[in-house]
């Protein structure tokens, strides 16, 4: 479905809207009758509302019948629209499967992370993260189609013997223009699709995107991740 982005520039605050959510709801069956719709809410937008629909947040003017794709912005740069979907993965990650993930360390502090070898910001957090020993990082691959090369890289590291040394190898660079080396596993090829399967049905629509003992860090924020990690 082909859709323009609208990205809307409010002041923090400003709220008002019409309407009963059920009219809403009722109003929705009639016009997107195949729209699954778990939540309905308010917006910052008089007669504006906002829709949850799986991992995704969508907008719906009830009174022109207006469906809109895109994100709320508020004056001082705040994605309304992010920090909401942000809620809405925080929400998932609690079921997501651990033991499917590339487990690194043994510490105390949990993080869940979502990453593409070849993305320059997921290769800043893991030299972050390198030798620390408070952490238990489980990692989750999702090489978007734009890094060509990444999907192999991933490959590489699950064919690996030693995927940690071989993530590792592929974080640092050290495979970077050269011919890598994968094998023909069902098992690896099955974990690479989990692992895509669960970063959408999460929400995960940008790399990295970390969850740090349960907190939620877009992006490779690392003066944000070093205050969730706590000394245990």
């Amino acid at each position: 479905m082909a859709c323009a982005a609208i990205a809307l520039i409010l002041s923090a605050g400003f709220c008002y809207c019409q309407g009963e959510h059920a009219q809403v709801r009722e109003k929705l069956a009639k016009t997107h009758p195949n729209m699954a719709v778990s939540e309905i809410r308010e917006t910052p937008i008089a007669g504006v509302f906002e829709l949850e629909v799986g991992p995704n947040v969508l907008y719906y003017h009830p009174e022109k019948g207006l469906m809109i794709f895109g994100e709320i912005w508020t004056v001082e740069g705040k994605s309304l629209t992010a920090d909401r979907r942000t809620e809405i993965a925080s929400k998932k990650v609690k079921d997501i499967p651990l033991d499917t993930a590339l487990k690194l360390g043994r510490g105390p502090n949990k993080v869940i992370e979502f990453t593409d070898p070849d993305c320059p910001y997921c290769r800043k957090a893991s030299a972050f993260f390198k030798g620390r020993e408070d952490v238990t990082r489980y990692v989750f691959f999702m090489p978007f189609a734009s890094h060509r090369g990444a999907e192999q890289k991933v490959r590489f590291i699950l064919c690996s013997d030693n995927p940690e040394k071989a993530y590792e190898e592929v974080m640092e660079g050290k495979l970077d223009g050269k011919s890598v080396n994968t094998c023909n596993s069902k098992k690896v090829s099955d974990t690479m699709k989990m692992h895509e399967d669960i970063g959408v049905k999460t929400g995960i629509q940008a790399t990295p995107m970390f969850w740090v003992n349960d907190t939620a860090v877009r992006g490779a924020d690392i003066p944000m991740i070093k205050g969730l990690l706590t000394k245990k």
